[in-house]
């Protein structure tokens, strides 16, 4: 078992200000990508201030263990007046998270751009994908409400013109793009707007003097509707059934670099901004919030885990299938937060990180594999196997970890929410989760048996093993996935340690 506390990763100077460099090297190296004379000149940058990135993630996970949760005060001036990040040991793990998706998936991209985008956008490319990085890193770091709108709005800018450059590829890209946008806007104004609300009714923007506040207020219209426009507008960010709309196109249509990244993080960040002002920014005893808990988010994310995993069921193209298993899998990690309890919580934050890991090498090995066969739909891939069997192995684990497999971080994942869900009394999550895998099992079936037990068909484009420039990062993340599986002591660590301190200075 690894303890964190006792890793030390980085010097104690750097250490220091790893919070703020793991923002700020991103949004430099994207501005450094954009002026980069050549896509390959780009594609070192982002490799570069990506790995950085992960370096000084990993350097505040460690450092959140031993201090419980970090503030960095940003221009001197102390919080609630002045601005500054705060990392308790859940967001340090997404932020881990972030950090070594995007290392990985910045690898993978110098042969999967050259496949997908055309090469006078490369630099371009890079530089919009470090600015998504580095905003959702400050969505997980920030204790500031404001300020997680500005890194919403920092990350979303440079998604939703990475998924339109897939337009090259894919003509869907557009549309899906243009969907994503509307979307996502509506998401961040209500957003704001419910920001807005609650700093009229307790006169701060910093996350932990607004609980303070609130716990002292009595219950009014300001707060309720604060509350509301906030949760619907991060549950549109969240994908959270039925707001989930955007989701399908802009994974099936994206380059593939946007969809393993946004797979693996971009809606993760959103769910851990909303379990803050669930379970930190609003009271304990505050009665709307166990309201929605039990009557709106229980239901919502049950239906979204049945309807979403029948519709992947029925469908026919291999990312689409993916993409709606992501919906019903968002699903259960609001099952878990709908539970409002600290194992709940915590077993939710866990799989969020197994969720991300196993989806990144899920879209990873299919954009390995779009380097040679360029396939769409599930019958396209009939047999890639035989002719790529490093890459398609890499899928089946991540499958694998989706169904809940024993040996894979998947399986400790359901099994986690499942005995949350027990030990909550409620008995019918568990019969949810155990619907939803079954469901999960069939149509991952349906895919094992075209990559791996049917022949290919005549005329079709032979697969390729991928490059190991590609290869490489793929196996990484599969190899995540089983090792977590055999030894969680890491991400168990954070996510128990978060949600445990979370819910003994709840008011």
């Amino acid at each position: 078992m690894i303890l964190l506390e006792t890793l030390y990763v980085a010097p104690p100077t750097l250490t220091a200000q790893a919070p703020v460099l793991a923002i700020i090297v991103p949004l430099l190296g994207a501005c450094a990508a954009a002026l980069a004379p050549s896509g390959r000149t780009g594609w070192m940058i982002s490799v570069i201030a990506s790995l950085f990135g992960g370096w000084m993630a990993l350097a505040v996970a460690t450092e959140a263990m031993r201090e419980g949760a970090i503030v960095y005060v940003l221009g001197g001036f102390n919080p609630p007046l002045g601005i500054a990040l705060r990392i308790d040991a859940m967001g340090a793990l997404l932020g881990l998270l972030i950090g070594a998706v995007g290392a990985l998936a910045a690898v993978f991209s110098g042969h999967s751009l050259v496949a997908e985008v055309r090469t006078e956008k490369h630099t371009l490319f890079q530089a919009g994908f470090l600015l998504c990085q580095a905003g959702l890193v400050g969505i997980v770091y920030t204790g500031d409400a404001f300020n997680a709108f500005v890194f919403l709005e920092i990350s979303s800018i440079g998604t939703y013109a990475l998924i339109a450059i897939g337009e090259g590829r894919d003509r869907r890209a557009l549309p899906a793009a243009f969907n994503y946008l509307i979307l996502g806007t509506v998401g961040a104004t209500l957003y704001v707007i419910g920001v807005g609300f609650l700093y009229a009714a307790t006169g701060t923007l910093n996350m932990a003097d607004m609980a303070a506040r609130l716990s002292t207020l009595d219950q009014n219209a300001s707060v309720q509707a604060g509350f509301a426009f906030i949760m619907v507008g991060l549950g549109i960010k969240a994908a959270m059934f039925p707001l989930h709309g955007w989701l399908p196109g802009a994974y099936a249509h994206a380059p593939s670099l946007m969809s393993i990244f946004l797979a693996a993080t971009a809606t993760k960040a959103s769910i851990y901004l909303m379990a803050r002002f669930l379970f930190e920014v609003f009271p304990d005893g505050t009665a709307f919030g166990e309201a929605f808990l039990t009557w709106v988010l229980a239901p919502l994310a049950a239906a979204g885990a049945i309807i979403c995993s029948i519709q992947a069921v029925f469908e026919r193209e291999l990312r689409r299938i993916i993409a709606f298993s992501s919906i019903a899998q968002v699903g259960f990690i609001f099952l878990g937060f709908a539970l409002g309890s600290a194992q709940g919580l915590s077993a939710s934050v866990f799989y969020i990180v197994a969720h991300g890991l196993m989806k990144a090498a899920m879209f990873m090995a299919l954009g390995a594999l779009a380097l040679s066969i360029g396939a769409r739909r599930l019958d396209e891939f009939a047999g890639v196997a035989r002719e790529a069997p490093w890459t398609a192995v890499a899928f089946a684990v991540g499958a694998a970890s989706l169904v809940g497999t024993p040996l894979t971080m998947g399986f400790l994942a359901k099994w986690g929410l499942i005995e949350a869900a027990i030990a909550s009394g409620q008995i019918w999550i568990a019969v949810v989760m155990a619907a939803g895998s079954v469901l999960t099992v069939i149509y991952v079936g349906r895919i094992m048996e075209a990559m791996f037990f049917r022949a290919p068909a005549p005329g079709a484009p032979r697969a390729k093993e991928a490059p190991l420039g590609a290869l490489a990062p793929l196996l990484a993340l599969a190899g995540l996935s089983i090792w977590f599986g055999l030894d969680a002591s890491i991400p168990e660590q954070l996510s128990q340690a978060g949600a445990a301190r979370l819910f003994e200075v709840r008011p």
